[in-house]
């Protein structure tokens, strides 16, 4: 990778053009901007106004673009994130912080030479175009899949190292895929459940737990401790403020809202953690989710995690309704293991109260074949 030409480069493409395209860009000194090989047009056309890239690069070749706009000295990619709510915004990667997060990663890792990475996750996220950076740092083209398939994941000898979010992990559990063949199995992209997590090691996964975003390259947090060089403070409430080298330039076009994430060399996030017993990093939930019920906070991450765990719930999530007296009450949307024999509400406040304070337990419980959206948990990242 070298200092970018100015030049930013939109590339919709799948799998192995895709990481071609991107290593083709860098080489002339071009930075990247993946698209979602699937982006509908009505979509595409808007970001791309909004990006202002020189070019598109697409199955069908490529094509100049009108009214480009040059990108900051030294940026390698422009990666579309919308965290967790919002339209998507452009995250400006320089060259220099995607390495520092590669050489962070594998050092922690102990990835090196004769390791080598299956990249079945999507290139167009930091999750993809990390294992890119990474192989480039041990020297070693990664095995490349279009798109995540059981099948030839399970079939697939040729890697030692492979990056998954939670439904992928569980999926090949499910179909009883041999997971020890990997040296290390990096989970982050979304909340990894404690069972999901101990059903996996008792398989004899080597799984590693990440937490980050795209606006640090990925994860800086690695089984709850922060990367080497990567600074992790706790501000009021909790909210978690990131430093280190692999942060982002900024965000493209937006420079007051760069102005509001960045200061004094740290990413402000909002997301809400702790430090447990045993120094490692907790993640509690975001600042924008809080339950407050009775003047105390409750995080509905944790309480559904919690839930989680009991022997008769498959699934749960938590929310907060409007009550009259308490301001707001926690509500436990449930999914039991065994639909004929439901837990109750009171076996799971009891079960709430053993590890968290009293204000976590839920007031009402409403049962559910499925929860609805996506289940509560950690926010991740690789």
């Amino acid at each position: 990778m070298a200092e970018t030409s100015g030049r930013l480069i939109a590339v919709q493409l799948e799998g192995a053009g895709m990481a071609d395209a991107i290593a083709e860009a860098w080489d002339r000194g071009d930075a990247v901007l993946p698209l979602p090989p699937g982006l509908p047009a009505e979509a595409q056309g808007p970001l791309l106004a909004e990006m202002r890239p020189a070019a598109l690069v697409t199955p069908a070749g490529r094509a100049p673009l009108s009214g480009p706009e040059p990108v900051g000295r030294e940026v390698a990619a422009v990666m579309l994130t919308s965290g967790s709510t919002g339209a998507p915004k452009g995250v400006e990667l320089t060259h220099t912080a995607l390495r520092a997060s590669a050489g962070m990663v594998s050092a922690r890792l102990g990835a090196g030479p004769g390791d080598r990475w299956l990249a079945c996750v999507p290139l167009h996220h930091i999750a993809g175009l990390a294992i890119l950076v990474r192989s480039a740092l041990v020297g070693a083209r990664p095995v490349i899949h279009s798109r995540f398939d059981v099948g030839r994941v399970a079939g697939e000898r040729g890697a030692t190292l492979v990056s998954l979010v939670p439904t992928m992990l569980a999926r090949l559990l499910d179909a009883g895929v041999d997971l020890t063949r990997w040296r290390r199995v990096l989970v982050g992209g979304g909340a990894l459940r404690p069972e999901l997590l101990e059903r996996a090691r008792a398989a004899g996964a080597a799984v590693v737990t990440s937490y980050g975003m795209t606006e640090t390259c990925g994860g800086c947090v690695l089984d709850g401790r922060p990367l080497e060089s990567v600074t992790l403070t706790l501000g009021q409430g909790g909210v978690i403020a990131i430093g280190g080298p692999m942060l982002m330039r900024g965000y493209r076009a937006r420079p007051e809202l760069t102005a509001r994430m960045l200061r004094d060399g740290r990413l402000q996030t909002a997301d809400i953690g702790r430090w447990d017993g045993h120094g490692r990093l907790e993640i509690l939930g975001r600042a924008d989710d809080v339950i407050i019920t009775g003047g105390e906070k409750v995080w509905p991450d944790a309480v559904a995690a919690r839930l989680a765990e009991h022997p008769l719930v498959a699934d749960a999530k938590v929310v907060g309704e409007p009550d009259p007296e308490w301001g707001q009450r926690v509500v436990a949307l449930v999914v039991p293991a065994d639909p004929g024999t439901p837990p109750t509400l009171e076996e799971l406040r009891s079960w709430v109260v053993g590890r968290l304070e009293r204000h976590n337990a839920p007031k009402a419980v409403v049962i559910l074949a499925q929860t609805p959206g996506p289940a509560s948990g950690r926010k991740q990242g690789w």
